[in-house]
């Protein structure tokens, strides 16, 4: 029966999409129905869709909580939206936000990874299973861990990632686990309770638990550890706007992130991609994935250009209040770190091609292909039916394919040499 509501809709009940009350959903006049299912798939109420990139497939539910906006979103199978704010996202299957959510600009939420209400993501990625609380704020990251959905990674309610630092810039993504070994679906979960919040850029391994209302301000790169807590700062430190003193921990942090984004971005392409099936939108679920992913890459180094910019202003202030030996080696840094940095940022933007050791992924494609045979074309059976040989296998490819982006992105900067913290 026709809705008198608009074309548009009476499209969408042709094809067979629930949409109890028609009159107050709006559909943006840029969305291709095409790429819209009518198998299983709800709109509720209050509900306003656009965007030419947007994506439904069955099973997805909107706005069952709240009215749900979604703009240029992709969402895969049983993908449920609760209410809230949704644009520029790609959800896989499974995936689930409560109501109040405002999750913005080139995040990626794989299986049945989940937040509960008025959760707050941008520049994120979260890998299956993560769930997150309640009241938390999680931009520019990217978390891992767990097996399933009973043993999963979990961030507690009231939950901030600290994205923006004194110097005013970003260049603080966390990498919480890391994409090597998280996309075997084989490695412990990472807990961080309630009420705390990372200081970032930092890096979080496997099986460690932050207590509730700990701030993690260092790296917990020893894995199956718990952090009770962390001391107050009531120590009053000078503080000079614009100066890094913490220059080659900012710089690792960035390109062991931006790494891992790369990696998993291989794993798209030559894994995932043996999983997208026949049907057109399981292909074009996965170029919205891959699409999140470019943008993570082009964030990232956006974020890191924006540091080497203000190297000539850390160079002067760090000249008016030091002196001695230490003091060229620190400033040759710096100007090193600035010089380099069209070299580095065009080292990265020329990895996206890069595939690692094809021996190495060749083995590797061959077992997948013998786990789809055995356990069916079903992403999550499939890996999670490798066994651990397989599975290393795996990881090894994806982590040489890591340490070669790394390392080839630290020669370009040779008086960074020594292996320790500097200046």
């Amino acid at each position: 029966m026709p809705s008198d509501a608009s074309p548009l809709i009476d499209r969408l009940l042709a094809k067979g999409v629930h949409i109890p009350v028609p009159y107050s959903v709006e559909i943006g006049p840029d969305i291709d129905l095409d790429r819209i299912s009518g198998e299983d798939v709800t709109i509720h109420a209050g509900c306003r869709i656009s965007g030419g990139k947007t994506l439904i497939m069955p099973g997805v539910s909107l706005g069952a909580e709240a009215p749900a906006t979604v703009h240029d979103c992709q969402l895969g199978r049983g993908v449920s939206l609760k209410g809230g704010f949704f644009a520029d996202t790609c959800f896989l299957d499974g995936a689930a936000m409560g109501s109040g959510a405002h999750v913005r600009e080139a995040c990626l939420l794989e299986e049945k990874a989940r937040g509960a209400h008025t959760v707050g993501l941008k520049h994120t990625i979260l890998l299956p299973f993560v769930k997150l609380g309640s009241l938390i704020n999680f931009c520019d990251c990217l978390m891992a861990g767990g097996t399933d959905e009973k043993n999963h990674s979990e961030v507690g309610s009231s939950y901030i990632h600290f994205n923006f630092t004194p110097n005013q810039d970003k260049a603080t993504a966390a990498l919480i686990g890391d994409v090597p070994g998280v996309v075997m679906l084989d490695q412990p979960p990472i807990v961080l309770g309630g009420q705390g919040g990372l200081a970032g850029p930092v890096r979080i391994n496997y099986g460690v638990v932050v207590a509730a209302g700990a701030i993690v301000r260092k790296d917990l790169l020893k894995g199956n550890i718990i952090l009770l807590g962390s001391p107050a700062l009531s120590r009053k430190l000078p503080f000079h706007r614009g100066l890094y003193t913490q220059l080659r921990r900012i710089i690792d942090l960035n390109f062991v992130y931006l790494a891992n984004i790369l990696a998993l971005r291989r794993w798209y392409l030559d894994v995932r991609s043996r999983f997208a099936g026949p049907n057109p939108m399981g292909a074009e679920l996965l170029k919205g994935a891959v699409d999140k992913l470019d943008r993570a890459v082009s964030e990232r180094l956006k974020r890191l250009g924006q540091v080497a910019e203000r190297m000539p202003r850390s160079m002067e202030l760090l000249r008016e209040i030091s002196s001695g030996p230490s003091l060229d080696k620190a400033v040759g840094r710096k100007k090193e770190f600035q010089s380099r940095w069209p070299d580095i940022s065009a080292h990265f933007e020329g990895c996206m091609d890069r595939v690692g050791d094809p021996s190495q992924r060749d083995r590797f494609f061959s077992m997948v292909e013998r786990a789809i045979l055995e356990n069916g074309p079903d992403y999550l059976s499939a890996i999670r039916g490798l066994d651990r040989r397989q599975s290393e296998a795996g990881t090894a490819w994806l982590q040489g394919l890591v340490d070669e982006i790394t390392g080839q992105a630290w020669e370009l900067l040779p008086s960074f040499a020594e292996k320790r913290p500097g200046p």
